[in-house]
């Protein structure tokens, strides 16, 4: 039963919307003032307040600032006068769920009320899962409060209770698989199996028996029944790394899999029925794949039912502070070194820093660090030289010239040139003394994208 606080300095108002939200099943608390209100939202928590906006001392959008001020998740219904709209679109702006004009119908008000309170118990779950996924995987390297995590926690959240197909993308190392055990653990699945395997470490003429098992003498070196691991994650999920590189062969039964839930082992005419939840990742680009012939089309969406890209580390720079300052603690406990911080000088090379490796290879970087300083602050120093190497060439590309060819060097002044106009092709073309054309040209031939980059 939701808890309402309901705000107007007129009594008679106040009594019968009193008298009609109880009768919709909510527990209703009245305040005569914007200051009254404010005391009760101190000493008690409400789902919903509503105001109205014209009161004396303190208005209906003030109070509204309040309330949000002391809870967020507080939603507020603003009531306004005739004629009054501007005041309630500045209302929505300052965060009410809506506004409504006296005079209302009942039914139209209990609507925007219970729409109002849906809300907020949306809002209120995914917080509350944001909190515990941060907590539960924060150990496992979940980090990250860009807007691109932010997204994909999201994600995570709504697909997790379903038994949907997924098809995690993402360079090596920018997390799939802890990905993969979110969704499993925030499942109906969570207290079942959940089974890795890496499909490019399997040898094509394996992948079948270690996926769907065989029977005895199915082939040379059979020499017992083998359970498959479709059969050992039965009831929980199997997650399928790098899906694309399993054999044309293996394709078809996985396909069979996800059209009728059965398998067929090595050497055996009998079907299986198996209840596993299907997750699959990726580095790979499987719409070429498929051009190619390498990846089945009609497997290719039966797997990709809800995509879930993983953007690589230097799409996501925000997320790097935060991410060495995890690692630096997880490193510094398992050295049992006394480590403080990271120097701002070290965090803008790491910050810099392009990261192919992802989130993988900073772990490493940061973990190298930790074993090899001996001060109490990391410094740039203590970072792998080709972390630092590629610092340098970005602050001063006019370094260690000396072995480049003359086309090495115009590259790199234009690079400079255009770094230095912001990407301005135009003043950069002046500065350089050539036409636009012309630098059109030399961006085309060093292969130096026409765009500012990251």
């Amino acid at each position: 039963m939701a808890d309402i606080l309901l705000v107007d300095d007129e009594k008679p108002v106040r009594s019968i919307l009193t008298l009609l939200l109880q009768k919709a099943g909510y527990r209703v608390e009245e305040a005569a003032s914007g200051k009254a209100a404010v005391e009760k939202l101190k000493m008690q928590f409400f789902d919903l307040v509503i105001t109205d906006l014209k009161m004396k001392s303190m208005d209906g959008l003030e109070l509204l600032r309040m309330a949000k001020g002391i809870n967020s998740l507080t939603e507020v219904v603003v009531m306004t006068a005739y004629g009054t709209v501007e005041s309630g679109v500045e209302a929505m702006k300052l965060g009410a769920y809506d506004y409504i004009q006296k005079p209302f119908d009942n039914d139209e008000f209990l609507i925007l009320v219970a729409k109002a309170l849906e809300r907020k118990e949306l809002y209120t779950k995914v917080e509350q899962l944001q909190d515990e996924l941060e907590e539960k995987y924060r150990l496992e390297n979940i980090v990250g409060k860009s807007n691109e995590m932010m997204e994909i926690f999201s994600l995570v959240f709504r697909v997790a209770p379903t038994d949907s197909t997924i098809l995690i993308s993402g360079e090596s190392g920018t997390g799939k698989e802890l990905i993969a055990k979110a969704i499993h653990l925030n499942s109906r699945r969570k207290n079942r199996s959940f089974v890795t395997i890496n499909c490019g470490a399997l040898p094509e003429n394996i992948q079948e028996s270690e996926l769907f098992g065989h029977v005895r003498g199915a082939f040379t070196g059979a020499i017992r029944d083998k359970r498959g691991l479709f059969q050992e994650a039965n009831g929980g999920t199997l997650f399928l790394d790098e899906v694309g590189e399993t054999a044309l062969s293996t394709q078809v039964k996985i396909l069979r899999f996800l059209q009728d839930g059965e398998i067929r082992r090595v050497g055996e005419n009998e079907l299986i029925n198996v209840d596993v939840r299907l997750l699959a990742a990726t580095n790979q680009d499987l719409e070429k794949a498929m051009e190619e012939g390498r990846f089945r089309e009609d497997l290719y969406y039966r797997l990709n039912v809800i995509p879930i890209p993983i953007p690589p580390l230097r799409k996501r720079r925000d997320d790097i502070p935060l991410l060495v300052n995890h690692f630096l603690e997880k490193y510094t406990a398992l050295a049992k070194k006394k480590i403080a911080s990271v120097s701002p000088d070290a965090m803008k090379v790491l910050s810099g820093y392009d990261w192919r490796g992802n989130v993988r290879e900073l772990e490493n970087a940061i973990e190298r660090a930790v074993i090899l300083t001996n001060r109490n602050v990391i410094m740039p120093e203590d970072l792998p030289s080709s972390i630092r190497a590629t610092q340098r060439r970005i602050q001063d590309p006019e370094e260690d010239m000396g072995d480049k060819t003359l086309e090495e060097l115009e590259k790199l002044h234009i690079l400079k040139t255009l770094e230095k106009q912001a990407w301005n092709q135009k003043k950069a073309s002046e500065v350089l003394g050539i036409s636009t054309t012309t630098l059109w040209r030399k961006l085309k031939a060093y292969g130096i994208e026409l765009k500012r980059k990251d």
